[in-house]
């Protein structure tokens, strides 16, 4: 029985035969005795331009799932840098650790040589458990960073852009399945409220909304709750009565289990590959009639804001092509119904279409 669980959890480290691999263009593993620095980079495809994508430090319970979380996360860059007319390709990268004991100045700037040693294939930022401060450090090793705070003339802190994005594909959302976009009113439960929950909770509190919400950290939950007057929810949350689940915390919440617990109408949140099995589990929902905003186009926000640091694009005009995503998932939908096939599959072949077309070229 040891040597079976031995076996499979060797093969669930593979990169190759791993189920998460998708024609990757490379895989680095970065260590670093001194510093505990234990990172992965995943650059997925880069037909458009350089991978862009933030780097996650979590405290992964195994290197298989770290290995899977970043063969995914990176393939979701990809389709999320296309469907927005980004020219970036897809790239992800993950520390495993503990973000509030184990991380130190001299880690990430350890992390930021493995980054230059990629001479600009791969550019990072901030994402779960990282913060533009860590990227100041990130920068003093390599130029290939973006994220930096505004005092030092980057974007910033991307997470209220993401937010943005996000409230603008809940309301594409509610206009194509109730024929209005006004939230006021609707029983929305926030899942996860980092930064990106926390200013999706703003929108949704500004809109109207009747909000819920959810998370492992108490502290937060209690503060949040207080600025906006949102109820905290707790335990078996998927099964409330609610008009829009929004998972903005880690992914794969959509599955066998949670699914037929929904009672919700539309899921539109900010959490990457929120689908624990795509075709399965798109198709499910779809079979439920729950409209699914798909996760890579909807939070694509943060993205758009640290390509504009990269191409010098003015804030105002970031927050336009933000919310031209508004428009596009209502044009997902439209395919999807016209099509016959899921809001995520509708995503997905938008988003390789342009990639291919640029292959051709």
């Amino acid at each position: 029985m040891i040597e079976k669980t031995l076996q499979v959890a060797q093969e669930e480290s593979l990169v190759f035969s791993n189920d998460s691999f998708n024609a990757h263009e490379q895989v680095v593993f970065c260590h670093d005795k001194a510093t505990g620095l234990k990172a992965i980079i995943g650059i997925h495809d880069t037909t458009l331009g350089p991978a862009l994508g933030g780097t996650r430090m979590w405290n992964y319970a195994s290197e298989a799932e770290a290995v899977r979380d970043v063969l995914r996360l990176s393939r979701g860059m990809t389709f999320k840098a296309s469907i927005s007319g980004l020219n970036l390709g897809g790239g992800k990268a993950v520390i495993i650790g503990d973000s509030r004991k184990d991380k130190t100045p001299e880690m990430m700037r350890k992390f930021g040589e493995y980054v230059n040693s990629l001479s600009g294939r791969y550019i990072t930022a901030e994402d779960v458990g990282i913060n533009p401060d860590d990227m100041v450090m990130v920068k003093q090793a390599t130029d290939h960073v973006t994220g930096l705070p505004q005092s030092m003339g980057g974007s910033g802190d991307p997470s209220p852009v993401t937010a943005y994005g996000v409230f603008m594909g809940m309301k594409a959302s509610s206009k194509y399945l109730w024929g209005k976009d006004d939230l006021a009113g609707k029983k929305v439960l926030v899942q996860g409220v980092g930064h990106v929950g926390e200013t999706l909770v703003k929108y949704l509190t500004e809109a109207g909304a009747v909000v819920m919400i959810n998370d492992i950290h108490d502290e937060t939950l209690n503060r949040v709750a207080d600025l906006y007057k949102a109820k905290i929810v707790k335990g078996d949350v998927y099964s409330l009565d609610m008009d829009i689940y929004a998972p903005c915390a880690l992914g794969a919440t959509l599955n066998d289990i949670t699914i037929p617990q929904l009672k919700a109408k539309i899921v539109a949140g900010a959490a990457n590959n929120q689908l624990a099995e795509e075709n399965k589990h798109g198709k499910q929902l779809m079979e439920r009639d729950i409209l699914y905003a798909p996760d890579f186009l909807i939070n694509a926000g943060g993205l758009i804001n640290v390509y504009s640091e990269i191409h010098n694009i003015p804030r105002e005009d970031v927050f336009k092509q933000t919310e031209d995503i508004y428009n596009t998932t209502l044009k997902i939908f439209g395919r999807s119904e016209t099509e016959g096939i899921t809001t995520h599959q509708a995503a997905l072949q938008t988003a390789i279409e342009r990639i291919v077309a640029a292959k051709s070229k």
